[in-house]
């Protein structure tokens, strides 16, 4: 196994049940555990007046997409309402929040579990979202869309058909080169049918829905999968061949917890799951670190990911030029500390970026390469705070990658690389 780790890291978050060189490879070893500096810092100045107008700053996660324009477009939620702004500069100057749900709904966000903003092809804009039912955490996935441009958004839609009150969570949104919409989400419907069956059933399954005429209506749900870990994200990702893929953390013989991925046939089918990390973690806890998925143009897939295994710590990238059918040895990398890392392919250029405590600090992290990934530059730090963050993401406007950050009542960034 490759590695670009001084220190591999362990988990930051608690387990629960629910000049650019190459670097030197070498040798993975053991690490301590990193304490992560994540607490939430208490409002102060425009943020704890109740009566002050939405404002992203105040929001605690900010996600952002480019449209086909190049006009970059986030969603972020301030007291139980979505708000969607543009910016026609690259984020220098943005246009007035609209509210996407005309009444308010617990809107999960925070961390992991985020509304996404995605756009076709023809400047349609499209939210998906997760709400969050009763304080036992059981949840719908949601959904809006705007067609004149951002400027009114529909009435929000329930797109789990499964209506019982349970987990239907970390949903996650792709579009398609025609203008599907697909939904991939974790589902508990198998999992409480056993419960009350008596029957084990070990984590959640993945589902989708999808639609074909722009957000009007979706196809009944699927199933792709049983036994997905529960608390961890999942990633969707288009293919070269106009077909979605799903990936998330997986179950392995009822105790492992590696990472797995299916390529769709056609829209309505899904393909056979595929091994995508092989660490061979074995615990039963959710560690709360789902992989992150990207596909270039040229039909290779780059994916990252977190693993706690005995031989194998950190976070790790692995690219694939076969469908996901194999994957290239996995390169370790980040310090101790690291976490949630995101993974962008623009043609031959892919980026890599992390959050990073180092004891003090958090960092936000990147290392690129410009060879799809066959070698990286050294990490950079991009951003330092010692006040509480939001998860870094990337971004592409079809010329080049953006860092896209947010430190709550400090503001949005977003960074050429």
């Amino acid at each position: 196994m490759k590695s670009l780790a001084s220190l591999p890291l362990l988990a930051l978050l608690a387990l629960t049940s629910c000049a650019t060189t190459d670097t030197a490879i070498k040798t993975t070893e053991n690490a301590k555990p990193a304490a992560k500096h994540d607490h939430q810092a208490a409002k102060k100045g425009i943020c704890a007046d109740a009566k002050a107008p939405p404002l992203s700053q105040c929001a605690e996660t900010v996600t952002a997409a480019f449209d086909g324009k190049g006009v970059l477009w986030t969603a972020w939620t301030n007291n139980d309402f979505i708000y969607v702004q543009s910016s026609p500069d690259k984020g220098v100057t943005f246009s007035a929040p609209v509210k996407v749900n005309a009444v308010a709904e617990a809107v999960a966000a925070k961390g992991e579990s985020r509304p996404k903003i995605k756009l076709d092809n023809h400047g349609n804009v499209y939210l998906s979202w997760v709400l969050t039912l009763d304080k036992k955490r059981d949840t719908y996935v949601r959904f809006s869309r705007s067609t004149d441009g951002g400027q009114h958004f529909s009435e929000p839609v329930t797109v789990n058909d499964n209506l019982e009150i349970i987990r239907h969570r970390f949903d996650s949104m792709a579009i398609g080169k025609n203008g599907e919409i697909f939904i991939a989400w974790l589902d508990a419907r198998e999992t409480e049918a056993a419960k009350k069956a008596g029957q084990e059933f070990k984590g959640l399954s993945v589902y989708y829905a999808w639609s074909d005429d722009g957000g009007k209506h979706f196809h009944p749900n699927k199933s792709v999968a049983d036994h997905a870990c529960e608390c961890c994200r999942i990633d969707t990702a288009i293919a070269s061949d106009n077909t979605p893929v799903i990936a998330w953390r997986h179950i392995f013989d009822g105790r492992i917890r590696d990472h797995a991925l299916v390529k769709f046939k056609d829209w309505n089918t899904p393909g056979e799951l595929q091994r995508l990390s092989r660490e061979n973690w074995e615990i039963d806890a959710c560690p709360h670190h789902g992989p992150g998925l990207s596909i270039a143009d040229s039909g290779a897939y780059h994916a990252v990911w977190f693993s706690n295994s005995t031989t194998q710590k950190g976070l790790f990238y692995a690219h694939s030029t076969d469908a996901g059918h194999s994957f290239s040895e996995p390169v370790n990398f980040g310090n101790a500390g690291a976490s949630h890392p995101h993974v962008l392919a623009l043609g031959g250029q892919v980026a890599v970026t992390w959050q990073e405590f180092d004891g003090k600090n958090n960092n936000v992290q990147v290392m690129k390469s410009a060879d799809a990934g066959k070698t990286w530059s050294k990490p950079e730090v991009m951003a330092q705070t010692a006040e509480m963050i939001d998860e870094p993401f990337l971004v592409g406007d079809g010329q080049a990658i953006y860092l896209s950050w947010h430190a709550p009542q400090q503001g949005y960034q977003l960074k050429r690389l």
